[in-house]
């Protein structure tokens, strides 16, 4: 079930009205219950999948805090292992064995299996991944009981594309949980339709110009034509991720569950670290605190911190796709913030130059925007003769060509920054949710107008991060 189509919007009402029927001790069974419901919707098969991650990040969580050192050590790798092999057979094997039979010289599909990607299971293995590591580390106490656990793992608003919520979040919600308050269900209301605007009227119409453009590179040649393609993606991106985080994030909220924010307009970023601090915020704060900070983090010198951060962000890459564009994404980044790395580096405590004034501090934004769209180029493209043929159109030697953008697409992009940066620096979504009851009207009023004027009725776009 998709966020922006009827059928889900049923099921949802369904939820909220057994779930609030019953007693909380019972609703979370209707949770539960729900939450697989909405999952085997994709596929009944994959609900073995989410059961068997669930039972085993279960049982060693359980273990773990009674176990010897060595035990210890034992179960928390048996654990590991088999969340990561769950997560590499079905994502990864088909792919490198694709990878090692091109490096032989045979057949790409000789040894393939054609494995049917399970929806969210990027997001689902991390979840249990990081509960067990917590319980490991000593800073996690185990679950109560096994369907609140169940239901950490399997909540579905968040399940198929996160934002990956921690253990230590989620569990102490469910201990003290009480009925929202009537501004914490005006709040949930608020995002989904801020959700739903920033994917059905902002992402879809950019992602026709996308389609386009990467569809059929050929067709299109020219820089200008390629930067408004290239873009165009961009912008779908974030739009379609950060409205799924929003519709998220409000059904949590009309549940009485709070999920922390993932995107904070990532494209006002000033420099690649500032970008990563507010784009995708709980993948990259889960990179770095079990994958970065274990490695080494910055504590054993420069040259190992940039080759710390390389990694991170190269496994960072390949958790997105099993594909090497995604490999080349994620090592284009890590280069990138090894460089800003170094570059804040020579200042030591001082500011950079790019944040010394308003020109300078806009200047490094264009410039942070033009260097994460160059690497949207590897996350976009099939193959790599695609984004080499992108990369070259962009560099404007095949002549200007034309505009993908229609008037009501540069409409749209204009709404987009300018919005981007009156809530950067107001907060106005928060500044409308305790504004009078004629203020917030009109605005329920101008978004449910907007999503009817400009957004696709006749079929459903899935959300990009749906494949990963």
């Amino acid at each position: 079930m998709l966020f922006n189509t009827f059928s889900f919007w049923i099921f949802l009402t369904v939820v909220l009205a057994l779930f609030y029927a019953v007693p909380f001790r019972y609703g979370r069974y209707v949770l539960l219950v729900a939450s697989y419901w909405f999952y085997m919707a994709w596929d009944w098969r994959f609900g073995g999948l989410l059961a068997f991650v669930t039972a085993v990040n279960y049982l060693a969580g359980a273990l773990l805090p009674s176990a010897s050192e060595r035990r210890r050590r034992f179960i928390l790798w048996v654990s590991l292992g088999s969340t990561l092999g769950v997560l590499g057979f079905f994502k990864y094997y088909d792919f490198f064995a694709a990878s090692l039979a091109a490096l032989l010289g045979i057949p790409a599909d000789a040894w393939q299996l054609r494995i049917i990607l399970p929806v969210g299971i990027s997001f689902f293995t991390f979840q249990g991944l990081s509960y067990t590591i917590d319980i490991s580390r000593g800073t996690l106490r185990p679950a109560h009981s096994w369907v609140d656990f169940a239901l950490y793992v399997a909540f579905f608003p968040q399940l198929v594309a996160g934002p990956i919520v921690r253990a230590s979040y989620f569990l102490p919600q469910l201990d003290a949980w009480r009925r929202p308050s009537q501004g914490e269900l005006s709040e949930g209301i608020g995002l989904i339709l801020l959700g739903l605007v920033k994917k059905m009227v902002f992402a879809d119409q950019f992602a026709a110009i996308a389609e386009v453009y990467f569809g059929g590179l050929g067709a299109n040649p020219g820089g200008l034509a390629a930067w408004t393609g290239v873009v165009a993606f961009g912008m779908q991106i974030y739009f379609d991720f950060a409205g799924y985080t929003d519709i998220a994030r409000g059904c949590g909220r009309v549940l009485g569950f709070h999920f922390s924010v993932n995107f904070a307009r990532p494209y006002l970023a000033t420099d690649i670290q500032d970008f990563w601090h507010r784009w995708h915020i709980s993948l990259s704060t889960w990179l770095r605190d079990y994958l970065y900070i274990p490695l080494g983090g910055n504590r054993a010198g420069r040259v190992r911190t940039y080759i710390n951060l390389m990694l991170t962000m190269l496994l960072g890459g390949l958790w997105h796709g099993a594909s090497w564009t995604f490999v080349v994404w994620g090592g284009y980044h890590g280069l990138l913030l090894a460089v800003d790395r170094m570059i804040r580096s020579a200042y030591g405590k001082a500011e950079p130059f790019w944040m010394r004034g308003p020109s300078l501090r806009w200047a490094a934004r264009i410039v942070t925007f033009v260097l994460v769209s160059i690497g949207w180029v590897f996350f976009r493209a099939e193959t790599f003769t695609d984004a080499a043929q992108v990369l070259k159109a962009m560099s404007w030697v095949q002549g200007s060509g034309d505009s993908l953008f229609l008037t009501g697409h540069w409409v749209l992009l204009g709404f987009a920054v300018v919005g981007m940066i009156v809530q950067e620096r107001w907060k106005i979504f928060e500044r409308l949710l305790e504004a009078p009851d004629w203020v917030r009207g009109l605005a329920i009023a101008a978004a449910l107008y907007s999503l009817v004027l400009f957004s696709y009725t006749a079929t459903s776009i899935p959300f990009v991060y749906f494949q990963f």
